[in-house]
């Protein structure tokens, strides 16, 4: 899908004309300009040169006058994106595009995956008249620079309903690692540091861990995080190189992740601890930055090297100052806090995309969403990939939900509403903290933002009587007072000025803008004396009513009949004329409308300077304000789950901390159940695992398709549910904490990482043989099956042993292996057999016994006991393989039964 925002960054980097021998300048292939080149460059050329050698993998536009022009390549490119023409100027190709249509044609440069730069004239033509340069180049400068993954808006020319647009997570991420030691390096062991920002917000996390050359903790935060960029060393290892190409070969053209590469001495440790220490001490304009700097330094050596290498990225985009304050940064694994879901779980269990087409539609996420408002959407997510840990926490949005969803009160309703058609008060307030906000949509925010306070500040008393459960009542009341400041800076502004972008109208009182005041006068002054000097004009062609006229934009002109030309003064300059009349500027007006017009383009810089001095002041609130639309998003989540939680036999679960069971009475699959809908009801099924009153491990067996599946990801969703806060789809359910879940399930292979289908499976298995603990959730689902049949074997029942008797986990453990049930039988007290019950309908006569496969009807129930057999045949026949091969391989599987049957009978005497 098309981005419908973008970047807008400001940078002071001053491009003036260049005037190098043509010697210097010659040499083209350094700037990849078109290879059509004479001898000699005019001016404007000579200054494209220069940027372009600084923004080689940008597509440059360059303001000239009323259009944007590009050249060289980029004219080609963009004749070809564009649809617009392109022809031969002087030394290179060049195209151009109308300067109101700018934001739409860079849009859909960005949307095709070009990284664009808009490069703006600097002077305006009245001032540069009155300077010392008039007749020399327009200086120009890069004001934006866009990539593939838009951060925030253009500029002020769009259209207000933008701000509305939601906006998905759009991290930018940048990974470092560090080979500790050469022993590490040939196992392919290291230590990885990442940072990763969120500009939209101003979200900054970081995080540091050892992984092994599988790269599964990586891959996790990858998977978690889902950034649309990153940063990556001009080098990695191979293991991580393999992995960054395996997830974004994933993505579609439209929806891919953008590589950016960067020097490998920004990631260097001496080279990026100067640069940080130069940021904080010098260029963070705060007395705190010693503190900051320490806080800072005590981060592990690969993230601070993620960190200098982010803030020299941000600074081309003037967005560095979302990294000023570094107690604001958050560590991403918290594994005290949230329960572990890496990325291969994430997966398996659909969390956050399902694996058909990868979209949100039939995931976790997708069945819990009812969110009214796009910052509320980005905190469900965070809760849905973080569920909590400690019983207290989840049981206090287990409350708020309760309450929600039983209360009377209208109290409820009336703050839903609240939410419903809200703008992204998150993301445009990150905006005006960086800004970048046009005048338009600071009004916009701030006007929400004031009405919200105010609606609340209504329902305090109702709040107060009616809304018990503390996370909710106390989210509620602490907004009006985070939210107060910004009244006032409403009551400053002009409306109609800031609708209308007009930031010489912008302020109502301009006692504490003094610059604009003493302008305004003296532009006032001007017209004052262009007005009286209408009583000379008049004397002067003997025209008591003659009055100025303006035509085409040009102001204060005297009209004439050509029949009284005579009459005209010969020093008037004619401006313009028709058939009838011809009309004049007087030298008094001449010299004072260029200084009316100096004045008025002056007043326009100044007025820009004054916005942005004004934005300064209000982002002093940035962070109390930030911390109410927190409280509004988790209002928002709430409610969300109070609407699940409407769906038909949800039920609250019971949670509990230092108990390792999970019991599920009737328990559905959340997501199937929905997809399903009222016409074919998903079959419930119960649980029982308990390690203080009955069995903590399920060995499943059953014919294929029969459900098995779909069964552990029911358990394990259920259980990622509660803990996140959510009813679930059971009659009755009790779940003990559970600190992580981990799966193993599915048969694929990784050719980008270059690993076999056997090799995924037992990579996944080690990394749970290593993170598990008693207070897990294992779920393996046909370990071994990627080898032969005995070593599958052996590697399934060793493994799950060492779960039952080690590990001490709640385990599902899903197998087409008979001989692994005899675990039963070893652990008796621990380990129960169980199988997906089924139907076999057996019609064919005596002559036909053994030569057609089965055909089998699913139950899809949970069942005491062990199937002996997998029916595969019959998958077979319901996938419409060729009668006569099926035939064949029934009365090949009855052969090989009475094979294994006679040896066995030898073996064991019987």
């Amino acid at each position: 899908t098309v981005f419908s925002f973008i970047v807008n960054v400001s940078q002071g980097l001053q491009f003036s004309a260049s005037l190098k021998s043509c010697e210097n300048t010659q040499n083209t292939s350094d700037t990849n300009l078109n290879k059509r080149t004479k001898s000699i460059y005019t001016p404007l050329e000579l200054q494209f040169i220069e940027m372009k050698k600084q923004y080689k993998d940008a597509v440059l536009c360059v303001e000239c006058g009323y259009k944007y022009r590009f050249f060289g390549e980029d004219a080609e490119i963009a004749a070809k994106e564009l649809n617009i023409y392109c022809h031969q100027d002087h030394n290179f190709m060049t195209a151009s595009i109308p300067s109101h249509r700018l934001f739409v044609h860079v849009r859909r440069l960005v949307a095709k995956g070009y990284k664009v730069g808009v490069i703006k004239q600097m002077e305006t033509a009245a001032l540069k008249a009155a300077g010392e340069n008039k007749s020399s180049l327009f200086s120009r400068k890069l004001t934006h620079l866009l990539n593939v993954n838009p951060l925030l808006k253009l500029d002020d020319s769009v259209d207000v309903e933008e701000v509305t647009t939601d906006v998905p997570d759009n991290y930018l991420l940048c990974i470092c690692e560090n080979g500790e030691n050469l022993k590490d390096r040939k196992k392919g062991d290291t230590v990885i540091g990442i940072m990763a920002i969120q500009p939209t917000t101003g979200e900054v996390i970081f995080d540091s861990f050892r992984d092994c050359a599988s790269r599964l903790e990586l891959e996790s935060r990858v998977l978690r995080l889902q950034p649309v960029e990153i940063i990556l060393p001009s080098s990695l290892s191979d293991q991580s190189e393999k992995l960054i190409n395996s997830i974004t070969s994933m993505r579609l053209r439209d929806d891919r992740i953008r590589i950016e590469r960067m020097e490998t001495l920004h990631f260097e440790y001496s080279h990026a601890f100067q640069l940080i220490t130069d940021f904080y001490a010098k260029e963070v304009p705060d007395t705190t930055g010693p503190q900051k700097l320490s806080v800072i330094l005590s981060l592990d050596k690969p993230v601070i090297c993620s960190l200098a290498a982010v803030i020299a990225y941000l600074k081309e985009f003037n967005l560095e100052r979302m990294l000023y304050n570094p107690s604001n940064f958050k560590r991403l694994s918290s594994e005290t806090e949230y329960m572990t879901i890496n990325g291969t779980t994430m997966k398996n269990l659909e969390i956050l995309q399902n694996q058909t087409d990868m979209k949100t539609k039939g995931s976790l996420l997708w069945v819990l969403d009812h969110t009214k408002t796009s910052f509320g959407r980005r905190r469900l997510k965070k809760w849905v990939t973080q569920p909590l840990m400690k019983s207290s926490e989840i049981n206090a949005r287990l409350d708020a939900v309760s309450e929600i969803l039983l209360s009377e009160s209208s109290v409820f309703g009336q703050i839903r509403n609240l939410l419903c058609k809200l703008p992204d008060i998150e993301r445009g307030l990150c905006s005006v903290f960086h800004k970048k906000c046009s005048t338009q949509e600071f009004f916009l925010i701030v006007s929400t933002l004031s009405r919200l306070d105010l609606e609340i500040q209504a329902l305090v008393p109702v709040i107060h009587s009616h809304v018990k459960t503390p996370l909710l009542q106390n989210a509620l009341l602490e907004i009006p007072e985070l939210l107060s400041p910004v009244k006032h800076y409403l009551k400053i502004l002009n409306e109609e000025a800031a609708k209308t972008g007009d930031k010489t109208q912008l302020f109502k009182d301009l006692t504490d803008f003094p610059v604009i005041r003493k302008r305004k006068e003296e532009i006032l002054d001007v017209l004052s004396k262009i007005q009286l000097h209408l009583l000379d004009i008049r004397k002067q062609i003997k025209n008591p009513s003659a009055e100025y006229v303006t035509v085409s934009g040009q102001e204060f002109m005297i009209e004439v009949k050509n029949s009284h030309k005579s009459s005209v003064p010969s020093d008037w300059v004619m401006v313009s004329s028709t058939k009838a009349v011809s009309r004049f500027h007087s030298p008094f007006i001449i010299e004072n409308y260029r200084h009316l017009n100096q004045l008025r383009e002056q007043l326009v810089l100044d007025c820009s300077a004054e916005w942005l001095n004004f934005l300064d002041h209000f982002s002093e609130h940035y962070h109390p304000v930030s911390k109410a639309i927190g409280h509004l998003a988790t209002v928002d989540c709430l409610f969300s789950l109070a609407q699940v939680a409407k769906q038909g036999d949800y039920c609250r679960p019971t949670v509990q901390d230092n108990r390792q069971e999970i019991i599920i009475k009737n328990g559905r699959h959340p997501v199937i159940d929905v997809l399903l809908g009222e016409q074919d009801q998903y079959v419930p099924n119960t649980t029982n695992l308990s390690v203080s009153s009955g069995e903590r491990v399920m060995i499943i067996t059953g014919p294929n398709m029969g459900g098995k599946s779909s069964y552990i990801k029911q358990v394990a969703l259920i259980t990622v549910m509660a803990q996140i806060g959510s009813y679930v789809p059971a009659e009755e359910s009790t779940i003990g904490v559970v600190d992580g879940i981990f799966t193993r399930m599915g048969a694929a292979d990784n050719i980008y990482k270059g690993r076999s289908t056997f090799m995924e499976e037992l990579t996944d298995t080690a990394e749970i043989i290593r993170k598990a603990t008693s207070r897990s959730l294992v779920i393996l689902d046909e370990l071994g099956r990627g080898t032969s049949t005995h070593d599958g074997i052996a590697i399934a029942y060793a493994t799950l042993e060492h779960f039952i008797r080690d590990v001490e986990s709640l385990t599902l453990f899903v197998t087409h292996y008979p001989s692994v049930c005899e675990l039963e039988k070893v652990y008796p007290e621990k380990v129960g057999n169980y199988h997906m019950a089924f139907l076999v309908n057996e019609e064919e006569s005596a002559e036909q016994k053994g030569t057609n496969p089965e055909f089998i009807t699913f139950l899809y129930q949970i069942t005491k006991g062990v199937s002996a057999r997998s029916y595969g045949l019959n998958v077979a026949k319901l996938a419409d393989i060729p009668e006569e091969i099926l035939k064949k391989a029934a009365h090949k599987s009855k052969e090989l039964e009475r094979i294994t049957l006679k040896i066995l009978r030898k073996v064991w005497g019987f």
